[in-house]
């Protein structure tokens, strides 16, 4: 029997799982969960009510929280590829964002499943460039070109976790 597959935001370590759009100990954050999907990475979240912008859409600093978090967790994934190890094998590697730039090419409605798809473009040891689509009943409303790093030794007492 296979096991189910594990977020990548789950295999973060305790110290560092507060994110509000991703940490697994933020019960008021978003909870986004990330999933390696071939070679992107896929998430899907469900906008609830409080997340409005206008009567019937999607308040778009959400949509950029999203994407930015679906990113660290795309970066992460991509590091341990190259280190030759598969998600799941030990913690998961912290990013942080260094930049981030998104294009809302459509208003996002509510009242549906948003499912972001992402694969890391180019990558080094020094950062990841990420790009994300956003998805409304299969329709691209937003994309984003994202910056990611390595946490710097400045956010950590441990040093840096890649």
């Amino acid at each position: 029997m296979a096991s189910a597959p594990v977020a990548i935001q789950d295999l973060y370590p305790d110290d560092f799982a507060h994110c509000f759009g991703c940490g697994k100990h933020n019960a008021r954050g978003h909870q986004l969960k990330s999933f390696v999907d071939g070679d992107d990475v896929v998430a899907r979240f469900t906008p609830r009510s409080e997340h409005t912008s206008l009567p019937g859409f999607v308040y778009g600093g959400l949509v950029a929280s999203l994407i930015d978090c679906h990113a660290m967790a795309t970066a992460a994934a991509a590091a341990e590829r190259a280190a030759g190890r598969g998600i799941g094998d030990g913690p998961a590697p912290r990013f942080v964002t260094a930049a981030l730039n998104v294009s809302f090419l459509k208003p996002t409605p509510m009242g549906g499943e948003l499912v972001l798809r992402a694969r890391v473009t180019e990558r080094s040891e020094r950062k990841a460039i990420v790009e994300v689509t956003l998805s409304a009943n299969d329709v691209v409303t937003a994309r984003g070109n994202v910056v990611a790093v390595p946490m710097p030794a400045s956010m950590s007492a441990a040093g840096p976790l890649v």
